[in-house]
């Protein structure tokens, strides 16, 4: 989890000043947590307490107004009963690393990332990107094989994955879609050699790079192990209290080790 809220900062100064390189500082004195680590840190109190995500979503999405919110979930936040607005934007994929990480079969995974989108994004794109991204962090904490990870992303989502970082990053452009994010997300994680390489990958394919460097993130923590000790302390001094403390609490339950 800390490794999809790392990401989440790390991608931050490039979200609208977008680059097309690995060669980067992983922290810039401008990076902050947007709605992405806000929203991860929000399912991940719902699984500590009573796995009511909506609820969740409300309230940390109305203490943290200036997160730089999509419009839908902006709009969302501000009626006072609000439903699911049928989107397949990638705000179901950044959020949902704390299902991959805290249920035990795939089919928990999947029912519980399900759970985790559709009170907001119902649709069915929305659904699936969330649940291919838990189930990556999934299989990335328990079969630890790239290749499995590939072969059942790739056969259950029908997301190509025969693609390569370097053939990607010269076409791609800024896109909100789960469609269009997750698959890329987890390419950049599947041509990595640890946790920094994942995350330099997703930032330089000049997109969404605070979403796509989340849901990176999240996949190669899984994999690779915690974060280094410097990673970890940047996320500390950067989130509020409330955010540091509820992801300390989670990966002292789930990741042990993660946290220390």
């Amino acid at each position: 989890m800390i490794g999809a809220i790392a990401g989440d900062i790390i991608g931050s100064v490039y979200e609208f000043h977008r680059i097309k390189t690995k060669e980067f500082a992983l922290f810039q004195p401008a990076c902050q947590f947007t709605d992405d680590s806000v929203l991860t840190v929000a399912v991940a109190q719902a699984i500590l307490t009573d796995g009511d995500y909506r609820a969740k979503a409300l309230g940390f999405g109305r203490r943290y107004p200036s997160a730089s919110y999509g419009s839908g979930f902006r709009k969302w936040l501000h009626i006072q009963d609000p439903k699911p607005y049928y989107s397949f934007g990638n705000g179901s994929a950044m959020r949902v690393s704390p299902v991959g990480f805290a249920f035990e079969t795939a089919d928990e995974v999947l029912r519980e990332a399900a759970r985790s989108a559709e009170f907001t994004h119902n649709h069915p794109e929305g659904i699936k990107g969330a649940q291919a991204t838990a189930l990556a962090v999934f299989l990335a904490r328990t079969a630890r094989d790239k290749d499995v990870i590939r072969q059942e992303i790739s056969s259950r989502f029908e997301y190509d994955l025969g693609r390569t970082v370097d053939a990607i990053r010269p076409y791609y452009d800024f896109d909100e879609t789960c469609q269009r994010t997750v698959p890329e997300a987890i390419i950049a994680f599947l041509e990595s050699d640890s946790y920094e390489d994942a995350v330099k990958n997703a930032v330089s394919l000049g997109g969404d790079a605070d979403t796509l460097a989340c849901i990176t993130g999240g996949i190669a923590e899984a994999f690779y192990g915690p974060v280094s000790p410097y990673v970890r302390q940047k996320v500390r001094e950067i989130l509020t209290p409330e955010l540091w403390g509820i992801t300390k609490s989670f990966c002292a339950k789930y990741c042990p080790g993660s946290c220390a």
